[in-house]
């Protein structure tokens, strides 16, 4: 079923709508390869969620495609062209995922109590949709941690509270203070290859509106049932333990 041309028009609008809007969702490539800004939408409906990829090339074209290749056909948006009626929802509804890679923070009184890390995982392993994981600082208050922590993308609010300076992204300030803070992967291959892990944040880091304070940032669930943190001595000298500045400053 194809909605008729104007809302093609009204599709490839909001496209470019979605990448001039969220800067900090666009992938400099598709996910997989080398290729066109890249984008990643979760679509909600009645019958489930969807992961859609989106991409825009220079000659000013978006391209429309499931995560998964399996469950359907690419198809390309652009002025004039007619567009099927879940494509056009997709792009006009959907909720941008923050890039692969990113780490954002919580702030709470000022202070980063919580981080974000995101990650798509890799084939073979890539998990079903992208996993967005909330890494509570050890130490810290249950109710100083972001509302949406049990499920970030189901909240549907992640772009305001960044609007509102509640979830800030860390890229600038870890990228400027070298060794300050390592990421720490899952010493589990599989869970690694999915984006598990932990921060170590070896000194406190200032930014002008918030600040990010020295200590372990670990999966919420492991805090929530009372797993203890190994020494930030330990974790560091753990295999794949790398540098955050180096990490995040692409």
């Amino acid at each position: 079923m194809f909605v008729h041309a104007l809302s093609g028009a009204a599709s490839f609008a909001a496209c470019l709508r979605l990448f001039r809007s969220y800067p900090l969702a666009v992938n400099p490539g598709h996910p997989d390869d080398a290729g066109p800004p890249a984008m990643l939408l979760r679509y909600r409906a009645f019958e489930g969620s969807g992961y859609y990829i989106l991409t825009l090339d220079p000659a000013e074209r978006c391209t429309l495609r499931p995560w998964n290749s399996g469950d359907g056909e690419a198809q390309e948006t652009r002025p004039g062209t007619p567009l099927s009626v879940l494509s056009h929802r997709v792009i006009t509804e959907g909720l941008p995922v923050p890039r692969d890679g990113a780490l954002l923070g919580w702030v709470s009184d000022r202070q980063v109590t919580a981080m974000l890390s995101v990650s798509y995982g890799r084939p073979p392993a890539r998990p079903a949709g992208p996993q967005v994981r909330v890494l509570a600082m050890v130490g810290s208050e249950l109710l100083r941690w972001p509302p949406f922590t049990a499920s970030p993308l189901d909240d549907g609010r992640l772009w305001e509270y960044a609007d509102r300076g509640e979830l800030v992204d860390l890229a600038p300030i870890m990228a400027r203070a070298a060794r300050a803070a390592s990421w720490v992967p899952s010493q589990n291959s599989d869970r690694a290859a999915q984006g598990h892990g932990c921060v170590v944040v070896r000194q406190s880091l200032a930014a002008e509106d918030y600040w990010v304070p020295e200590g372990i940032y670990m999966d919420h669930w492991m805090l929530r049932e009372g797993v203890p943190a190994p020494p930030a001595s330990h974790l560091l000298t753990l295999p794949g333990a790398t540098d955050l500045a180096g990490r995040l400053a692409g």
